[in-house]
């Protein structure tokens, strides 16, 4: 079987739940889609609004309290949010690129302390985690082993240990200053080993943006090829094999489906950071190879984006009393039209959350982008 580029772009619109917001408790929505981008704090919360129906706000600031879902350091060394159930798998896998990134970076190694000193640290600190703790109580009490180097070692294992941050208040549950909280381990409920780990993230991955290659699946967490191939030998039964639009071999489930290439998909504005901008190599399923540098930055910002009929079409930001979209093409009656729906649900939820949400970012438009086509929805 071989696939169209319009059908691997519906089949990670469909999995992502963007072709159509379905009814599903939220921490079950975190799940099927894999993970949600948490680097900050607001992402979650309107990627879940994109793909909902009928998303509140206040369900996801219950996921986050009850510990039904958490946000840590994940995929890509960065914080995501996850379905508790799949945290200590998810951490396993990646526990080695969280940890080697920080124990060999030269704001450690100057320390003159070696990892295993940081390691030596971890059963301490989960016991004082056993109840959420600041950042500051955490690094006073390093402070009694390691001195003037608590700061460096902390900022070490904030990353690779085995840790989740806590809710601290709103808008979007997490507010300075930071909480920690140690992440229970369930023997019986995830896998410990790294490679059961990868072999269930794989597994997840694939259920949420298949199909997909294998270098895919890396830039996607940013393991080794080593682990890869293991994890794909493995599930070698379980996994089929297609041939994208490339004919470059792809995996996928073996009951995994694809829409069909008609399938129309909807207006969507996406938060800053969507996975679906992240999971793939090149310029993704969903962003025109022209438009990646202008809504992925080389400082690693992925921009809030306008997607018509599945594709980055522009960007969006809010302004004073409403939001503005910039269309990198120019775009047709209907197209606007379904985007001012959705504009105006969007500044809905802002109201009553943030109505300012992600303005530290504007510095971007203030470089500008070749838009040809501006909109503001004001509420």
């Amino acid at each position: 079987m071989s696939l169209t580029a319009r059908q691997l772009t519906l089949a990670t619109l469909d999995r992502q739940l963007l072709l159509a917001r379905e009814r599903l408790d939220v921490a079950e929505a975190v799940r099927q889609v894999c993970a949600l981008q948490a680097q900050s704090p607001a992402s979650p919360y309107l990627a879940l609004w994109n793909r909902v129906r009928d998303f509140a706000p206040g369900d996801l600031d219950a996921a986050f309290a009850q510990g039904r879902i958490v946000k840590a350091s994940l995929m890509r060394i960065t914080l995501h949010t996850v379905h508790a159930e799949d945290y200590t798998a998810y951490h396993a896998a990646m526990r080695d690129t969280l940890r080697a990134p920080r124990l060999y970076d030269r704001r450690f190694t100057s320390t003159g302390l070696s990892p295993s000193d940081a390691d030596a640290l971890l059963p301490d600190l989960a016991g004082f985690l056993a109840r959420p703790r600041t950042g500051k109580e955490v690094e006073s009490r390093i402070t009694a082993r390691f001195g003037e180097h608590a700061h460096r070692v902390w900022w070490a294992l904030r990353t690779y240990a085995p840790i989740h941050h806590v809710p601290t208040g709103g808008p979007w549950s997490f507010t300075l200053p930071h909480a920690y909280l140690a992440s229970p381990t369930d023997p019986g409920s995830a896998p410990q080993d790294a490679a059961a780990g990868v072999r269930r993230l794989l597994l997840s991955y694939l259920r949420a943006f298949g199909p997909a290659s294998a270098q895919d699946f890396a830039r996607f967490t940013l393991l080794g090829r080593s682990a890869i191939s293991q994890a794909l030998r493995t599930l070698d039964a379980r996994l089929v094999r297609v041939a994208g639009p490339d004919r470059a071999p792809l995996f996928d489930l073996a009951d995994a489906t694809v829409p069909a290439e008609d399938t129309p998909a909807p207006p969507r504005l996406l938060p800053m950071w969507d996975s679906t901008l992240l999971a793939h190599t090149g310029a993704g399923r969903i962003v025109p190879e022209e438009y990646r540098p202008l809504v992925v930055r080389r400082n690693g910002d992925a921009l809030p984006c306008v997607l018509v009929d599945g594709q980055v079409a522009g960007v969006w930001r809010a302004v004073d009393g409403g939001l503005e979209m910039t269309a990198f093409h120019a775009l047709g009656k209907a197209a606007w039209r379904g985007l001012t729906e959705e504009a105006e649900k969007l500044l809905a939820l802002l109201a009553e959350r943030d109505p300012a949400v992600y303005r530290r970012h504007g510095h971007w438009w203030n470089k500008g982008f070749p838009g040809v086509e501006s909109l503001v929805v004001t509420g």
